[in-house]
């Protein structure tokens, strides 16, 4: 069964901008893709592990090909499971609100547990940097206050669409889809007509999305 992590990083609910567009994709997606499973991970409900002490020891470790000790192999075993997550994932959806020209630090905490080496990337003095993770459709969508789809808003940068492409193209999944939504507050038709805008790309995401989804014999072979 084909799979889709969806990483919702606002601490809003009901009146979040970013979940109400991911829901848009996602509705649309489902009625094209019925057998597709949302995994989802709110990063302000599942309870994210600090990366210091026996964490941080267990990577500098692997990059010195010292072998782990227990607390540090237990510290491991976490983040582990956190990139097999991502990786298990056919699909990949954020979706955030823009903070401080940024990303929520909840976001950017997910992120840097999730770039480890040996994991999601390699290092190799002769070649550089690869990334361990395969390709796959990725969709970060990025609610502002401001409007930033002509450039910067009022002269403030978008520091998150950049930040995001960059960080996620590093560990390998491939060139991201970045949709904007903004402004999300000010003169009501204003926010609506960005709404809409944004909406409706999403919903014509959803259908590139959905085609492609692995088909059930590869995703049989793939398991095997």
């Amino acid at each position: 069964m084909p799979r889709l992590l969806l990483v919702q990083a606002s601490p809003r609910q009901g009146d979040s901008a970013s979940r109400a567009a991911a829901t848009t994709f996602l509705t649309r997606l489902h009625e094209l893709a019925p057998e597709l499973a949302i995994d989802e991970l709110d990063l302000w409900r599942e309870a994210l592990p600090e990366f210091d002490g026996a964490a941080l020891a267990a990577k500098y470790a692997r990059l010195g090909g010292r072998a782990l000790a227990p607390r540090e192999a237990a510290a491991w075993q976490t983040i582990e499971a956190m990139v097999a997550r991502l990786d298990a994932a056919d699909l990949v959806v954020i979706a955030t609100p823009m903070w401080n020209f940024g990303i929520p630090y909840k976001l950017k905490h997910w992120i840097d547990l999730v770039t480890q080496p040996g994991l999601a990337f390699r290092f190799d003095p002769a070649t550089g940097y690869s990334p361990l993770l395969r390709p796959r459709p990725t969709l970060a969508i990025v609610a502002s206050a401001g409007d930033y789809s002509a450039g910067p808003s009022w002269g403030r940068p978008d520091l998150a669409t950049p930040y995001l492409a960059a960080a996620l193209r590093f560990i390998g999944l491939g060139e991201i889809v970045v949709v904007g939504q903004g402004p999300t507050v000010g003169p009501e038709p204003a926010v609506a007509m960005a709404r809409d805008r944004a909406h409706a790309r999403l919903r014509q995401l959803a259908g590139m999305f959905a085609a492609a989804l692995p088909q059930p014999e590869a995703s049989v072979a793939r398991a095997s």
